[in-house]
């Protein structure tokens, strides 16, 4: 190949290089228009919560221990067992105890023969007085002989009533060598089931300073979660408010109850302060278990099959500044301007308002639920402030492609939706948020070796 085709071939590749640059760098330029993003207004649920963990615990539990030591003898239960009132559960050895229950029998029957002897001594000591008694009448018998026989009567009901409390202690100690001996068979003090066993068979037991516990019997048909409650939350959270909460298993399921009380002695953990809720919920099914996971919610505020509006959509009018002296009040506050934001890689959606000017109604200020309210508005319970009502304003996009501005009546929200009183109907569409524009080219495109520069 000559010198000169060889120059050409150079100076073409030159010019077809920089006309893709050009072209690269004229498109890199341009860009898709921001496009608004459309919401249609349906009906739906709104629920405004505080969330916080919390464990499953049985409402009701015992442990059961031994009263008598000795060798364990025999378990007939295993963990996970549903076991009756009265069950037979575990024996410990009994040699001990029947041998007490043995000796204090025959000390009992011993004392029992001789309360005929005695009686029959009073007997005697209380005819021989009478008889004195009489003579003594009929002046025929002498003081000594009378003194005599009223001390021998004397004597022998002392002696008749002390053999009769003898009797009567030996009976209470072979009913308490009875007791510990019926101590030796454990029967359940409640209808549940087994959820632990601390103690296995052969295990010798000491009960003589403190009750060993051989196993947990625990009622599961009804649960408490027990819930951590910030210090920044427990203001809104009040006795009596309904809950629900979710756990690792249960999917989607929700269980649903009420707070019975909370503990006033705090948790406090690395500086955190938390209070500890309680409340009960129903396990008939058996579907909950101790120590699972629980995910609490506490509702503040609800509204059931009520227009919904997306949060991004609303534009809440800021409040009234206060006007110096001499100056006139505006009669109206100023609506806060929707914001704009650069183009970014990729599509992204941008809010139609800013939540920082027009914060949302603290759970304080929402309803909770607790009577059904006509359209689907919940009444507040006792304990709780129902919800301001707001004024925002939308904009409704319009059947022939324009927008209009329009001012609704906000109730309940919730983080993502608000609840439309007035103002906006069933399938209204309105601008919930732009669709940022996208760039054909973002980034620097380089030509040439790396590490040599180039050109964008």
């Amino acid at each position: 190949m000559s010198k000169r085709s060889s120059k050409w071939i150079v100076i073409l590749l030159v010019v077809i290089g920089l006309g893709s640059w050009y072209a690269i760098e004229r498109n890199a330029g341009s860009e898709i228009q921001d496009q608004p993003l459309i919401a249609t207004i349906e009906r739906g649920n709104i629920e405004n919560t505080i969330s916080s963990a919390g464990s499953l615990k049985p409402s009701r539990f015992i442990d059961v221990g031994a009263q008598v030591s000795g060798q364990l003898e025999k378990l007939y239960v295993e963990v996970g067992d549903k076991v009756q009132a009265d069950q037979l559960l575990a024996e410990i050895d009994a040699r001990t105890q029947e041998s007490r229950v043995d000796a204090s029998r025959s000390a009992l029957q011993a004392l029992e023969t001789q309360i005929a002897s005695r009686q029959a001594s009073l007997d005697l000591a209380q005819a021989n007085a009478r008889r004195q008694e009489r003579l003594m009448a009929a002046n025929a018998t002498s003081q000594q002989d009378f003194d005599t026989a009223t001390a021998n009567l004397a004597n022998a009901q002392a002696s008749f009533t002390q053999l009769q409390k003898q009797i009567d202690q030996s009976r209470s100690s072979l009913s308490q060598e009875e007791t510990q001996l019926e101590y030796t068979r454990i029967n359940a003090p409640m209808t549940g089931t087994v959820v632990s066993i601390e103690m296995n068979e052969g295990r010798t037991l000491n009960a003589n300073q403190q009750a060993p516990t051989i196993l947990r019997i625990a009622d599961l048909s009804t649960m408490t979660v027990e819930t951590s409650i910030s210090e920044a939350d427990i203001g809104n959270i009040k006795v009596g408010m309904d809950i629900y909460f979710t756990t690792l298993s249960g999917g989607n399921r929700r269980w649903f109850g009420k707070l019975r009380q909370i503990l006033p002695t705090p948790v406090i953990t690395n500086n955190v302060v938390l209070y500890t809720g309680l409340f009960d919920v129903d396990n008939s099914d058996g579907s909950l278990l101790p120590e699972m996971t629980a995910q609490v919610f506490f509702i503040t505020a609800s509204a059931r099959d009520v227009l919904t509006v997306p949060v991004g959509a609303l534009t809440f009018a800021r409040p009234a500044m206060p006007a110096p002296a001499g100056a006139a009040t505006p009669a109206t506050a100023t609506a806060t301007p929707r914001p704009t934001t650069a183009a970014g890689p990729g599509s992204t959606v941008a809010p139609a308002t800013s939540l920082a000017n027009a914060p949302m109604a603290r759970p304080a200020d929402s309803a909770a639920p607790t009577t059904a309210m006509p359209g689907g508005r919940r009444q507040p319970s006792a304990q709780q402030t129902p919800a301001a009502q707001r004024t925002a304003t939308v904009e409704v996009m319009m059947a022939d492609g324009t927008r209009q501005q329009r001012e609704v009546v906000i109730g309940v929200m919730s983080r993502v939706s608000a609840e439309v009183i007035s103002g906006l109907q069933a399938g209204d569409q309105v601008v919930a948020g732009i669709i940022q524009s996208r760039t054909t080219q973002q980034t620097t495109q380089q030509f040439g070796p790396p590490g040599f520069g180039g050109f964008r």
